[in-house]
């Protein structure tokens, strides 16, 4: 099953750039969207911010100021609000996807939307707007018309956002020794729901493996092959219980930590019996 290709975008909160303004179209838009009443999708998402690659953003201060927590959430909302495009565009070019599970994407890009929301809130809270850094589109930029829909679910689900869960760890740690804002709040709230939004990349993969009749396990080490090139390098230290918790296989986290170490001269090895503070400590207390 493939995308449909590219067609003149719709009206949608894709092509909308005002981010409160696309927050407010949400429901009404996946609403359209799952009736197969919305076609097309732009090139790249409209902004209302400062859109810059990733290496030529400015640089970041710590978490020990209200400035670098901001900025933290400031990145963190603009990979939200990618998450929640990605799960339009999704909707959009895979029409034809089992219903089962364009009705859990649904659900779970309206919880990126909350995400997006509670970044937004709290980037006020701290005087530091939407909009005050430049922000990029690298995550939607890594999907392709061409896509296949395991190909999509793979990408986004799987390696995009089980990324988050990785540095969704180490934000809880870094933060765990920071002063209190309201950045604490809004990653422990993200962190745990992402680890159920994962889980349903994990659970689909497989469905649509076996509806394909393709090995999942080989499959996915096949078809990571095959699009890694395009996809952002991340080299933040795997979450093995976080990866558990979200439906990937002890060889699947193998395989992804063999992958890193192609990547990175530091070794990556489960993180709570080191520091002695378990992920569910971290959980507990933000």
């Amino acid at each position: 099953m493939e995308a449909i290709s590219r067609t003149e975008p719709q009206p949608s909160f894709l092509t909308v750039s005002g981010a409160w303004d696309k927050l407010s179209r949400v429901q009404a838009d996946l609403n359209e969207a799952l009736q197969g009443r919305l076609r097309g999708v732009p090139f790249q998402p409209a902004r209302d911010a400062q859109v810059l690659d990733p290496k030529l953003h400015p640089d970041k201060k710590g978490f020990a100021t209200r400035e670098g927590q901001a900025r933290m959430l400031h990145d963190l909302a603009s990979i939200e609000l990618q998450a929640l495009e990605l799960g339009l565009r999704t909707l959009i070019e895979f029409p034809e996807a089992p219903a089962g599970f364009r009705e859990e994407l649904a659900a779970v890009t309206a919880g990126e939307a909350d995400h997006f929301r509670l970044c937004l809130e709290a980037l006020q809270d701290l005087g530091h707007p939407w909009g005050t850094w430049p922000v990029h589109t690298a995550l939607w930029s890594a999907v392709d018309t061409q896509d296949t829909l395991l190909d999509r679910i793979l990408i986004v689900h799987r390696y995009l956002e089980g990324s988050g869960l990785d540095a969704g760890e180490t934000l809880l740690r870094r933060l765990s020794g920071s002063p209190v804002g309201p950045g604490h709040k809004v990653v422990g709230q993200i962190v745990r729901e992402e680890i159920g939004h994962v889980e349903f990349g994990s659970r689909w993969y497989r469905e649509i493996c076996r509806l394909e009749k393709l090995d999942a396990a080989q499959d996915f080490e096949t078809r990571y092959g095959s699009i890694k090139a395009r996809l952002p390098r991340r080299i933040e230290k795997i979450s093995h219980e976080l990866r558990r918790r979200a439906g990937f296989t002890e060889g699947e986290i193998f395989f992804l930590e063999n992958e890193r170490s192609k990547v990175s001269k530091f070794p990556s090895t489960p993180r709570d019996p080191d520091s002695g503070v378990t992920i569910d400590d971290l959980l507990s207390a933000f």
